[in-house]
């Protein structure tokens, strides 16, 4: 009898490691920010040790002339001081004002919070140049403002082409978003514990500050980590209501690179707004930390 030989049963294929799965998923996107970030980034850091001759002309050579001149300049000292003092200012600014309306946003129901929410999304729906460009309609000498303080007697303020201008501009261009961001916060609010506070004997105000404002403290975080970081790089609004005469890390940005043509010092300015972006989400996480 001819003895018939076995035949292994295959082998059951081995199941990847959720690492490994992580890893394969997150493998698109990671290259997507490398194509599109990470390398235009990196040329960046590299134009800013370059030099640039009289001409716009740049000088193939790795130097720290650009980065000393820049640091060492008294000028750019003062507007990186002058844009996170504008920034912070427009952000506390845009939080004061958008807070109520997330919270009364977050408290109504039904139709009524569907339409709310609408008109909350609806600027983000329109360009800021035609946002800022309506701004210099109501702000300018013979805008809405100054015409309806004319019809009463009142000299009207000087609200375009300086600092007022742009805060008033950037103020309301950001609100949508941190009302958002409040809005996202917003899921801890739990109305029984207001309910227990008042219960206790707290006032409506100490019930405010002691229960609502620490448990909406996540989203607060984020609106203002959000807010800083559009306010400090926002270009358009403060170049149009500015009308040149309010200087910013973006418009001077702008003017190194399209006025006087000395690209390494507009790259130089552009990684130090990164190094602010970074340092604006350390402290985020730092602040996440303690109130989470």
């Amino acid at each position: 009898m001819m003895s018939t030989l076995a035949v292994p049963a295959p082998r059951a294929a081995r199941p990847m490691s959720p690492t490994a799965v992580a890893m394969l998923l997150l493998l698109p996107i990671a290259l997507v920010n490398a194509v599109g970030f990470l390398w235009p980034v990196f040329n960046l850091l590299r134009m800013s040790f370059k030099e640039s001759q009289a001409t716009g002309a740049l000088v193939e050579t790795f130097s720290l002339t650009t980065w000393s001149t820049v640091l060492g300049d008294s000028f750019t000292l003062e507007l990186i001081g002058n844009s996170i003092g504008v920034s912070l200012f427009i952000t506390v600014l845009t939080l004061l004002c958008s807070y109520p309306i997330a919270l009364y946003l977050h408290r109504s129901s039904g139709l009524w919070r569907t339409i709310l929410l609408v008109l909350v999304i609806a600027p983000l729906l329109t360009s800021a140049v035609v946002r800022t460009y309506g701004w210099i309609a109501i702000l300018s000498s013979q805008g809405l403002i100054a015409n309806v303080l004319g019809l009463v007697g009142l000299t009207p303020p000087r609200l375009m082409f300086n600092l007022t201008g742009v805060i008033i501009g950037l103020t309301e261009i950001l609100m949508p978003y941190m009302i958002l961001a409040l809005l996202s916060g917003f899921g801890r609010l739990d109305p029984r514990c207001e309910e227990a506070a008042l219960t206790l004997g707290a006032t409506p105000l100490k019930t405010f500050w002691r229960v609502v404002l620490p448990l909406t403290a996540p989203g607060m975080a984020l609106g203002c980590l959000l807010c800083f970081v559009l306010a400090i790089s926002s270009f358009v609004t403060p170049k149009l209501l500015g009308g040149g005469r309010v200087f910013l890390l973006a418009t001077e940005i702008y003017d190194q690179a399209i006025v006087t043509l000395n690209w390494p010092v507009a790259a130089t300015l552009s990684m130090i707004i990164l190094v602010l972006f970074g340092a604006a989400l350390a402290l985020y996480t730092r602040a996440l930390r303690r109130i989470a």
